[in-house]
C-alpha cells in the first residue's frame, strides 16, 4: 500500500491554491519525498505530515521549481537537530546542480544535516523489502530527468482449513509455508502449494515529473494502479506545450487509456486554466481521471 501526499501540483509559476512541486509517498513505515520545491517545508506542516522519519528525496530533475526547497528544508531539519542521513537521488547533472546549491550557502562539502548523494541510473533505486523502487529515463529538454515506479509484491495468504487437514500447528512451520518453503511433518513433506493461496494485492504506482513525450515510457508504466503525470497544457496549446518540453491532458489521457492504468492523476498545473476544463479534456478520453490539488491525499 502506497499513501500520497500532495505537497505541491503547480507547474513553474505558483498561485495562491498550488505551491511548487512535491509529492510525499508513504508506505511501510517509509518516508519518501519526490521533489521538493520552493516551500515544500511549509507544505510538510501544513498537511500534517511534519518532518518525521523523513529522510530520502527523489528527484525527477533540477528544474528550480522542482529543488529550491532543499536548502531550507535542510536548514529546518539542522535546527531540529535531525539525527538520520538524507538520501538525495537523481541524476547525475540534477545533484551536481543541488550540491552546487547547497557549497554556495554553506560552503563545499558542508550542510545544516548530513547528506548522502546517490546518482540515479535506470533501474531498482531501493530495496526495502515492503517494496521496491525502479527509476527510468524520461526526455524532458535538456535535463537528466528520471521517473519512478513503486512496487509493492503481491501476496499469498495460507488457507486456514487446509493448514488444518494437514496437522500443520501453529507457528514456525506456517511461517516457513507462507515464505514458500516446504515443510517436514512425520513422514509426509508438505509443499506451499498445497496450502497458499493465489496471488493477490500487490500494487504498482509510477510518479512522471515534466516530460515533453510519452515515447518509450509505456515498459515502466504499463498496468499501474496509479499514475502520477504533469499535464502542463491543454490540446489547444499542443505547439506550445512541445516549444516548453511538456504534455498536454489529452496527451496524458491517451497514454493512460493505451497502457491499462487504474487511476490517472495530473499535476504540475498551469495557472492558464481552470481545473474543469482540463479534467473535462482528459476524462473525454480515459474516464478515470482527477486533478490532483495541493494537500491531497490518496491510497494505493
Amino acid at each position: 500500500m502506497f499513501a500520497l501526499t500532495f505537497l505541491g501540483t503547480s507547474a513553474s509559476v505558483p498561485s495562491v491554491e498550488r505551491n511548487h512541486p512535491a509529492l510525499l509517498v508513504e508506505a511501510a513505515g517509509k518516508r519518501i519525498l519526490v521533489d521538493c520545491g520552493e516551500g515544500t517545508q511549509r507544505q510538510l506542516l501544513r498537511s500534517g505530515a511534519g518532518f518525521r522519519r523523513l529522510d530520502r528525496i527523489l528527484l525527477t530533475h533540477a528544474h528550480l521549481d522542482h529543488v529550491l526547497g532543499i536548502p531550507g528544508l535542510f536548514s529546518t531539519l539542522g535546527l531540529r537537530q535531525a539525527a538520520h542521513t538524507m538520501t538525495v537521488h537523481g541524476g547525475q547533472g540534477t545533484l551536481d546542480i543541488v550540491v552546487s546549491m547547497l557549497a554556495g550557502l554553506w560552503g563545499a562539502g558542508r550542510a545544516p544535516i548530513a547528506v548522502g548523494f546517490a546518482p540515479l541510473t535506470e533501474g531498482q533505486v531501493i530495496d526495502a523489502g515492503d517494496f521496491t523502487i525502479d527509476c527510468f529515463p524520461v526526455r524532458h529538454r535538456d535535463t537528466d530527468s528520471f521517473g519512478f515506479a513503486f512496487k509493492s509484491p503481491a501476496r499469498r495468504h495460507l488457507f486456514p482449513d487446509r493448514l488444518a487437514a494437514l496437522g500443520v500447528p501453529d507457528g514456525p512451520l506456517r511461517g516457513e509455508l507462507a515464505a514458500g518453503r516446504p515443510v517436514v511433518i512425520g513422514d509426509r513433506t508438505i509443499n506451499p502449494e498445497e496450502v497458499l493461496g493465489p496471488p493477490s494485492g500487490g500494487s504498482k504506482l509510477v510518479v512522471i515529473g515534466d516530460t515533453e513525450t510519452t515515447e518509450g515510457l509505456a515498459q515502466y508504466a504499463a498496468d499501474a494502479d496509479l499514475l502520477v503525470i504533469e499535464a502542463t497544457f491543454l490540446d489547444r496549446d499542443a505547439s506550445t506545450a512541445r516549444d516548453y518540453g511538456h504534455l498536454t491532458a489529452r496527451d496524458a489521457a491517451v497514454f493512460a487509456a493505451a497502457n491499462n492504468i487504474g487511476q490517472l492523476v495530473l499535476t504540475h498545473q498551469s495557472g492558464r486554466y481552470e481545473d474543469d476544463e482540463v479534467l473535462a479534456e482528459a476524462a473525454a478520453i480515459f474516464p478515470s481521471t482527477r486533478i490532483a490539488a495541493d494537500f491531497d491525499r490518496i491510497v494505493v
